[in-house]
């Protein structure tokens, strides 16, 4: 029966979103071959639950929408917010930046746009720069699979100190002729 308790709380530590009494069982009988009834797993459970109550754990296990799922102590929230904090901080990486200089530019745009532009996958940057909430999703775009439309955010234009798109450097001030090639025709 250890066996199966642990088991049944690497599940737990696994799920993002929880997992009910049926879940866990359903899991145990097709994944494993554990024959097993759901009140043994709401047993187990509880066992799982008193085990995290000790003081020493900084974890414990909550039922949200007949959901069990481990989070983090409320006596921990601080430093669990400061963490976040502290991730919030991180410089942008540089192709964050490109894609965020592609947006700022070309707004609205699809992903598949800054993708052309970039000649790079930009799934993972377009991510990065929503949840720093310097850009938004603005709507869909009138082609094909309605792709979703991106463009700065107003936390943006805070952060650079703009008042509009308007006011960013216009892209012949930050050219530098000197970097450019091929014959400058007049």
């Amino acid at each position: 029966m250890k066996d199966i308790l642990l088991n049944i709380e690497a599940l737990l530590f696994a799920s993002e979103d929880g997992l009910s009494a049926n879940d866990i069982k359903h899991i145990l009988q097709e994944g494993l071959m554990i024959t097993i009834n759901k009140d043994e797993v709401l047993k187990l459970l509880d066992q799982i639950k008193l085990k995290y109550e000790n003081e020493d754990q900084v974890f414990s296990l909550k039922t949200f929408n007949n959901k069990y799922l481990f989070l983090t102590k409320e006596s921990y929230h601080d430093v669990i917010n400061q963490l976040q904090a502290h991730r919030d901080k991180k410089k942008l990486s540089q192709s964050g930046l490109e894609t965020l200089a592609i947006i700022a530019y070309r707004q609205p745009i699809t992903k598949l746009e800054v993708e052309q532009i970039r000649g790079v996958n930009c799934d993972y940057s377009i991510q990065r720069l929503l949840e720093k909430d310097l850009i938004k999703i603005i709507g869909k775009a009138d082609s094909i699979g309605k792709p979703l439309l991106y463009a700065t955010s107003d936390t943006f234009m805070n952060h650079f100190g703009i008042n509009s798109v308007k006011d960013l450097p216009q892209l012949k001030d930050i050219i530098n002729e000197e970097n450019s090639i091929g014959e400058i025709i007049e």
